[in-house]
This record gives C-alpha cells, sequence and structure tokens, in this order.
C-alpha cells in the first residue's frame, strides 16, 4: 500500500459537499459565481490512508463515545518530538473541538469579565471575537511592517500595554495568521520574559505550526521552563492534513493549576468526548502521513514563489509581504489608492473573487487582501490573472 492523493494540481469539484467555502456565497452576501480563496482549508483530497481508516472504521457501523488510549498520545508525541523537538507528556494533553474553542475556554479560565486580553492585530480574528463575546476587552500590540517587507514587534509597546490595561493573558499567533511571520527564538524570548515578568499567561496558537518556508518554528512552551509554566499550547492536524470539520484539537498545558482551570470551563461548557472520526483522524495522520505532507508542503511553497513572482512582474500596485509560514498570503493593495471599500469592490464584483478582506483582522490590515494559496495552481493563476484584469483593463 502507498500514498495515492499526491496529484495536487487535480480539480476537484467541492461544490454541493456541504461546502463552507464553496456552497455559502451567496448566503454570506457574496455574488454566486465567485472563486472562493478565503477560508483556511485546502483544496486538496488528504492523504490517502487518512481516508482509507475513516472508511474502515465507518463499516464498523457503530458510533458510540468514544476516547483514546496511551497509543493516541504516543503518535501525537512523535510527531512533535520529529518535527518540532519538543518533548511532550500526557499528562498535559487536553483534547477541545477545535482551537477557537480552546482560546473561548482560556478567555472564560484565565480572566474575569471586563479584564482585558492582548493580542497583535492584525491577527486572526476569531481571536478578537472570543475576547469581546465573553466580555472582555480586546487590547492590541499592533505589529508594524518593516523594511524588510516582513512584520515586527514593538516591545517597548507590548510591556507597556501589559502594565497600562493589567493584562493577564496573551494570544500569541505563532506562526502569524495573517502577516506570515515565524517568529524567530530571540522574538519569542523577549515576549516570553516580559509576560514572566508581569504574570502573563500566554495562549499559543500554533495550528500552522507544520507550514514553515523560511527560518524554524519554535514552540513557544519549550524555549524555558519558565515558559512552559506559563503557556497553554494549541496544535491540531486540522490545517496540516485538511482535517478542519474533524473538530479535534490537542492542547497542551504543563502547569497542572493551568490544566485544572481550563478542564473546569470545559466540563462548564459541556463538552466530554470528541467524534471518533477526528480521533481516527489524526492517529492517522501523525503515523501514516508523512509522504502527503512532505509532498503538500512542497507544492504549496512553490505556490508561494509563484505568487511572489506574479505580484512582482504583472501587479506594480500591489505588494506580496514575504510569507515565512501558513500557506495564507498577505497582500498589500494600499498603493492602489483605492478606499476599503473600493478594494472590496474591486475585488468581489470586478474580479469576482472571495477572499479575506484584511478589514477584518483589524483596523490596521485596512488595504489588505489574505488569499489562500492551498489549491491547485491552475485556480491560483486563474485568480490573480483576475486581479490584474480588475486592476489593470
Amino acid at each position: 500500500m502507498s500514498e495515492k492523493n499526491l496529484d495536487f494540481d487535480k480539480i476537484i469539484n467541492r461544490k454541493n459537499t456541504r461546502c463552507l467555502k464553496y456552497d455559502f456565497a451567496q448566503r454570506r452576501g457574496m455574488p454566486e459565481d465567485v472563486l472562493p480563496l478565503w477560508v483556511a482549508d485546502m483544496d486538496f483530497e488528504t492523504s490517502s490512508y487518512i481516508q482509507d481508516a475513516l472508511i474502515e472504521r465507518a463499516k464498523h457501523g457503530i458510533f458510540g463515545y468514544s476516547e483514546v488510549q496511551t497509543p493516541y498520545f504516543e503518535i501525537v508525541r512523535d510527531w512533535m518530538k520529529r518535527h518540532h523537538n519538543w518533548d511532550i507528556q500526557e499528562k498535559w494533553l487536553v483534547k477541545t473541538p477545535g482551537v477557537v474553542f480552546a482560546l473561548a475556554m482560556a478567555v472564560k479560565a484565565y480572566t474575569q469579565y471586563g479584564d482585558s486580553v492582548l493580542l497583535q492585530l492584525p491577527v486572526y480574528y476569531p481571536f478578537s471575537e472570543v475576547i469581546k463575546d465573553n466580555g472582555r476587552k480586546v487590547i492590541s500590540n499592533d505589529l508594524y511592517l518593516g523594511d524588510d517587507n516582513r512584520y515586527h514587534i514593538d516591545f517597548e509597546d507590548f510591556e507597556q500595554k501589559i502594565i497600562d490595561e493589567k493584562i493577564k493573558l496573551f494570544f500569541l499567533c505563532n506562526p502569524h495568521n495573517p502577516v506570515g511571520r515565524v517568529w524567530t527564538e530571540s522574538e519569542l524570548i523577549k515576549l516570553g520574559d516580559i509576560c514572566v515578568k508581569h504574570g502573563v499567561i500566554v495562549v499559543s496558537d500554533e495550528i500552522h505550526q507544520d507550514f514553515v518556508f523560511h527560518g524554524k518554528h519554535h514552540v513557544f512552551a519549550n524555549l524555558k521552563k519558565e515558559f512552559e509554566n506559563i503557556s497553554i499550547t494549541c496544535t491540531s492536524p486540522s490545517k496540516t492534513f485538511n482535517l478542519a470539520s474533524m473538530m479535534m484539537s490537542n492542547i497542551f498545558i504543563p502547569n497542572r493549576e493551568l490544566k485544572l482551570k481550563f478542564k473546569k470551563e470545559l466540563d462548564a461548557s459541556g463538552t466530554s468526548q470528541l467524534g471518533v472520526m477526528g480521533l481516527v483522524a489524526c492517529e492517522t495522520a501523525y503515523s501514516k502521513g508523512e509522504e502527503w505532507y512532505q509532498a503538500m508542503l512542497a507544492y504549496v511553497s512553490d505556490n508561494i514563489r509563484f505568487v511572489k513572482q506574479y505580484v512582482n512582474e504583472n501587479l506594480p500596485d500591489v505588494n506580496m509581504i514575504d510569507t515565512e509560514g501558513t500557506y495564507l498570503v498577505w497582500l498589500d493593495f494600499r498603493k492602489t489608492g483605492l478606499s476599503v471599500f473600493e478594494l472590496e469592490n474591486l475585488i468581489i464584483h470586478k474580479a469576482k473573487l472571495w477572499l479575506d478582506s484584511g478589514k477584518i483582522f483589524g483596523k490596521c490590515g485596512e488595504g489588505f487582501q489574505r488569499i489562500n494559496v492551498a489549491c491547485p495552481r491552475s485556480v491560483l493563476k486563474d485568480a490573480l490573472k483576475r486581479i490584474k484584469d480588475a486592476l489593470y483593463q
């Protein structure tokens, strides 16, 4: 038996499959005929080993309450050690139905109504939503775009915001969505030291940890023992293996007191076991998906290079921010002189594209668009040509 799903140029029709990306344009206020490259899932078939495992499990015909035993943890542990040089312990593990759910539980567990939570805009918009929706206040240490075409952290502002706003909880996005930064060891240590100094708990969303094209992913909790003690590390195979609808994530909380508080909120939410298919998919992905993962990663890396070249050669008023990690590319349209409304209109109604507007990632994202490049090259070429035609014809 060998991996069968390695043709990433293959176009797969996802319409009429209950697909959020393709089947809900009109319901989301978009024209029916837009090309969607917005939500962060891939247009690739997952590993054939995962497909086969799910089919085999479905044949059993009984889908009662399910749980995993130690072999599941050992498979997850081996992946984390092999790919990220991180030695995890089984007692740290808490499984949740997704990383965003875990973020919401952390807000409830570690802050009180009315407290402020720190993040770094422009950032994945559910960060802000789970803070606001739980009656907390969003405080941003805005990232800034440097002369090197990468985003950077204002550390002085970071510490000042912690002091001024009495911050107890910080959401770290590593690698960062949407700006594509893979934070360096020195950057993370500088952040972590400030958080330790002021007693700030760090929820590190590392769901994109397996998509690194420049630099190296550093697990925040693994950099210092003091960081491990203040960390909630959020991981999942959902991005890496295109399993978003399986609704399962592996959350690691080494500090026993922090874990108990987190588990208490899980219990209060009514969450217990996860779906069996998500557990099967995760176990199979991490144990048998390496060939597919490496081939997919190479294809996505080539797609990122293709976008960079296309933008440089064909879109003089657009700048692609250098992408170090994730399969989400951050495009800067500010040189076009278009207002936020005009840019939206051009992308949606003239180019007939459904991208993620930069404004949803925070005010400092206005004038940008996020495009998902985890798709067949032909689809990507079509999307970029649409932008070119809309801007210059």
